[in-house]
């Protein structure tokens, strides 16, 4: 949440002045990359006439600490949820049918402290929103829509996680795919995505592409390089996913390091549950030396997948966090990159009440926070229709008026969840900290409305708060309201002696986050 002047570069006048003629007629199947330099040349060369998109400084990762800076060394976080190019707030994107409402949309995020927003290059639920018809020529629809979201998110200082396939409906929908074989593609099988050579130079051709164009703007925060890689990609081997991510991200980062003499930061994401079948992906998905950080999808089955109250998909998601963060060596980031009650939604036809998944969302959101995740976790919306709730974007604002309590660049947080105690067993705790910083939630678990929503007229219950590892000194200590997204108490005290340090009274009706920071 960097403070810099505003940006000019890269206009939507300097996008539409963008190449994005159709290649020479070709052959079915064929690459408008087969003869890769010049045709390189010329999709790079038209982006080397936009104006300089260095103004939005790029995200690099913060030096010792398990979380994101800019290049200018300004803390970032990454505060938004899913978004894609066929649903509602961008639909209208696609051949310019509303730009103003999409600007006005995206400066509304902005407003409610949106940092981020995950995208996947194209939406294949539908067959007008290919990247390549046939595969290896570039859409130019789907090109200039890309240019002019670039252009508009950096006008807003809004950055975007891109990851260049849908596999999920590329997979539910495979035979209408440009990349089958049977539709001219380089694929015989959904099975082989990852196994078959043919594909592998597609997707770098893909990347290539991607980077030459948009790749020079710090709009782009990173990459997701596969979205939920699966074992079913690979005909349910896992030994080939470490082989398959070292080369893309080799050919990315060489192609980046060329254009740019530098690279963007580079994940892969997983559906959660894979994990309990195929523990070995961890090493993958968490360790791999070729990524940057690592992310995850939050899928609990009994309780986000289709919560029943607002408290459970919150312990979940605790547990989830503490969990990923034990894999993960040294300083790398994690964050959930997707979650949300898909099972409600999707299998059994409920949108949720608009309260209750408010409070569900926030509830998951300061969990995922608070138990050391860089940002609140990114939502698929999986309601009709599908977007967020304002409710939500007030709980995003909430947390972005948050941020700036912790120093990100110096906190080298460890999970405290089960080391964090409080006198009251009626509330749950979600925490981090370090030697000098600490962030505490405390969720109560009961007694809940009917509706499985907190009780907001719940009498305060007062507690001791105890965090340990802190050194001696004074601290400053802020209480604040996640709902109204403000302090309701902000104080000093003196911590005087190494470890623990304890907290009170503490007043909590529903729940009450803290911020504790070394002064001295």
């Amino acid at each position: 949440m960097e403070s810099t002047k505003p940006i000019k570069q890269f206009s939507l006048q300097a996008a539409n002045n963008l190449t994005t003629e159709a290649p020479s007629e070709q052959k079915p199947g064929s690459s408008s990359l087969t003869n890769g330099k010049a045709a390189a040349a010329r999709h790079y060369g038209s982006l080397q006439k936009q104006p300089a998109a260095e103004e939005l400084p790029w995200i690099q990762l913060a030096p010792g600490a398990p979380y994101f800076i800019t290049e200018k060394g300004n803390a970032w976080t990454p505060i938004g949820q899913n978004d894609a190019i066929t649903w509602p707030d961008f639909a209208n994107a696609f051949r310019r049918k509303n730009l103003q409402q999409v600007d006005a949309h995206l400066a509304w995020l902005a407003e409610n402290g949106v940092t981020c927003l995950r995208f996947m290059l194209e939406y294949a639920q539908v067959e007008h929103r290919y990247f390549e018809s046939p595969a290896g020529t570039f859409s130019p629809n789907m090109v200039k829509l890309w240019d002019d979201l670039f252009a508009l998110c950096a006008k807003h200082r809004l950055r975007i996680l891109l990851t260049p396939f849908d596999t999920f409906w590329m997979w539910i929908r495979w035979k209408h795919h440009p990349y089958n074989k049977a539709k001219g593609g380089p694929c015989n099988s959904r099975s082989e995505w990852l196994l078959c050579p043919h594909t592998l130079e597609a997707i770098k051709k893909r990347l290539s592409f991607a980077t030459g164009r948009w790749g020079g703007s710090g709009v782009l925060f990173a990459w997701d390089l596969w979205n939920e890689i699966h074992p079913a990609h690979a005909n349910n081997r896992t030994d080939v996913f470490d082989g398959f991510i070292r080369e893309i991200s080799q050919h990315l980062r060489e192609t980046e390091q060329r254009l740019y003499g530098r690279s963007h930061l580079q994940t892969v994401s997983l559906y959660g549950p894979v994990l309990y079948d195929y523990p070995d992906v961890a090493d993958v998905i968490f360790r791999h030396p070729s990524l940057d950080f690592a992310t995850n999808h939050f899928y609990d089955t009994n309780t986000i997948n289709n919560p029943k109250d607002t408290v459970g998909p919150a312990i979940s998601t605790g547990k989830l966090v503490r969990e990923a963060l034990q894999h993960i060596p040294g300083s790398r980031p994690f964050f959930d990159s997707e979650h949300g009650p898909i099972h409600a939604f999707k299998d059994r036809k409920i949108t949720l009440p608009e309260s209750f998944d408010d409070e569900y969302f926030r509830h998951m959101q300061w969990a995922h926070f608070a138990s050391g995740g860089a940002g609140g976790g990114m939502r698929w919306p999986n309601r009709h229709p599908h977007v967020l709730t304002h409710g939500m974007r007030r709980a995003q604002k909430a947390l972005a008026d948050f941020v700036p309590l912790i120093d990100w660049s110096h906190f080298s947080r460890k999970n405290l969840n089960e080391e964090v105690k409080t006198s009251n067993p009626d509330f749950a705790s979600f925490a981090c900290g370090d030697s000098q910083q600490a962030i505490v939630w405390l969720l109560r678990r009961h007694p809940l409305a009917a509706d499985g929503t907190l009780n907001a007229v719940a009498h305060p219950a007062a507690m001791r708060v105890t965090v340990p590892g802190l050194l001696a000194g004074k601290y400053q200590i802020t209480f604040w309201s996640t709902l109204n997204g403000i302090p309701t108490h902000t104080f000093s005290a003196h911590h005087s002696k190494d470890g623990n340090f304890s907290v009170e009274p503490v007043h909590v009706a529903t729940d009450l986050a803290m911020a504790i920071s070394k002064l001295d």
